[in-house]
């Protein structure tokens, strides 16, 4: 799909759940500094990178401006406009570099640098992975995790559906996931249900095939926080502690889970075992997630590895193709090439982008986001997209760009403005998202580099996010 088309096919995505008739067009919200949509959440320390972002906590001397609605008739900036604040940035950069920026009111390329390249993308990967969850499932769609009888009176067996937000902690704790179902509900629901004692407590994970760790991934980003092994059955992805976004993650998460069960039922750890439901075994209990919208949101804000992974097979299941790292993969592109998108050139590993061997082209990256910020222009326009865009950090104030574009520097015109999907990898900085120009005139933007220590890269990416932010570029 090329950027000159408006984007108002009727689009069809095929597997069970999925969308029967999509338009590709989204409302954007209007942006506002309270961020009505976004909740403020703590920063993301890239501990192995020595790369810190801690937010600021000096309040300012002064009441900040609210951002003003963005004009529909703004202005839009010329090429030559665009080229004048970036080129001299873009040429000035080490490393390789790929770059663009579209109007996505238009669809038009307004600047590109090195457009042919294709770079390791990092986290900025999971927009790929965000688009075509959207596109596959609907935005209310809650992923389940059931409980059902096991082969003997007195087992039951923990069946994962996928959802990797189950919460270990009690009512009145939060997790760091939205709304997440509870562990401790669940058991409940069992002792109610099942007559007699529980005994036994089986794992049932047969919902996924193949390797549970990617290729590219390194090991220690387990004990490190950044993944766990993917399973469809976890508790607080995995985490060890629940309420650490960024605290080391154990190397069995469905066997955790089940443990965590048999707690909360009274059956000693000693008594959990793999094993697979009966077909038809009568349910027991079952939990529910949050809503799709919200756990992609939460996936984009905070750059959940577990929850894309997650997605990526849920893909897969739901286009009929395989639950694996390669399956998932495959169906992303599928869905997003039957959605009209162009994923020529994005050689994908992995759901998340974790992988050192992903490459993704910064036009594909450029073409899902202009699709979601796309202005509606008629009653049926639909919304399915907009979560990529109200699930994007904002700068200086939630998620991966709390601790970034601090209040003084050549960034600092970008705090609150700029929103954009982070990316960080050894030798790899990406930053791609939105930013209204002083006209008031709505820009998407994709920056990546390789090559080059992040510690170098991410200021001079952020510099150049906000000179955007500050031009009108005619």
């Amino acid at each position: 799909m090329g950027f000159g088309r408006r984007i108002g096919d009727r689009l069809r995505v095929s597997g069970s759940g999925a969308r029967r008739s999509l338009i590709v067009l989204v409302v954007l919200a209007v942006l506002a500094a309270s961020g009505s949509a976004v909740a403020l959440t703590g920063p993301i320390i890239v501990h192995r990178l020595g790369l810190s972002q801690t937010a600021e906590t000096v309040l300012p001397s002064s009441p900040l401006p609210m951002l003003q609605p963005l004009q529909g008739d703004a202005p839009r900036p010329t090429a030559a406009g665009v080229a004048a604040v970036l080129d001299g940035a873009a040429e000035a950069l080490p490393g390789k570099f790929t770059g663009i920026v579209v109007d996505p009111a238009t669809g038009q390329t307004i600047w590109q640098h090195t457009p042919e390249v294709t770079l390791t993308p990092g986290s900025t990967g999971k927009l790929l992975t965000a688009a075509a969850a959207l596109l596959t499932f609907n935005p209310t769609d809650r992923f389940v995790t059931r409980v059902v009888q096991g082969p003997q009176p007195g087992t039951v067996v923990l069946v994962g559906g996928g959802d990797p937000t189950l919460t270990t902690l009690p009512p009145g704790q939060e997790s760091v996931y939205p709304d997440a179902p509870r562990m401790s509900d669940l058991a409940a629901a069992v002792k109610k249900a099942v007559p007699g004692p529980i005994t036994q407590v089986l794992v049932d994970t047969s919902r996924y095939q193949g390797p549970t760790m990617a290729e590219g991934w390194d090991p220690a980003d387990v004990a490190a926080g950044f993944i766990t092994p993917i399973e469809p059955l976890m508790v607080d992805g995995g985490r060890i502690n629940p309420k650490l976004t960024e605290g080391p993650r154990v190397p069995d998460p469905a066997m955790a889970a089940g443990r965590a069960l048999a707690q909360d039922l009274g059956v000693d750890s000693s008594d959990v075992a793999e094993g697979t439901a009966a077909a038809g075994a009568k349910s027991v209990a079952a939990v529910r997630s949050a809503p799709v919208a919200v756990l992609v949101e939460q996936m984009l804000r905070d750059s959940d590895n577990v929850l894309a992974e997650v997605f990526s097979r849920e893909i897969a299941i739901a286009r009929h193709g395989t639950p694996t790292f390669t399956g998932g993969v495959q169906e992303t592109a599928a869905a997003l090439a039957q959605a009209g998108f162009d994923p020529t050139g994005a050689v994908m590993h992995d759901g998340s982008g974790l992988s050192t061997e992903d490459l993704v082209p910064a036009r594909l990256l450029g073409q899902l986001l202009s699709a979601a910020a796309a202005p509606a222009i008629g009653p049926d326009d639909t919304e399915f997209l907009r979560p990529i865009i109200t699930g994007l950090p904002v700068a200086g104030a939630d998620g991966t760009l709390a601790g970034r574009f601090g209040r003084t520097g050549v960034s600092g015109p970008g705090r609150g403005v700029v929103r954009a999907k982070t990316g960080t990898l050894t030798a790899v900085a990406s930053l791609a998202g939105v930013v209204s120009d002083t006209d008031g005139r709505l820009l998407v933007f994709v920056l990546m580099s390789n090559g080059v220590s992040p510690a170098t890269m991410r200021p001079k990416l952020d510099a150049m996010a906000a000179q955007l932010s500050r031009c009108g570029c005619r």
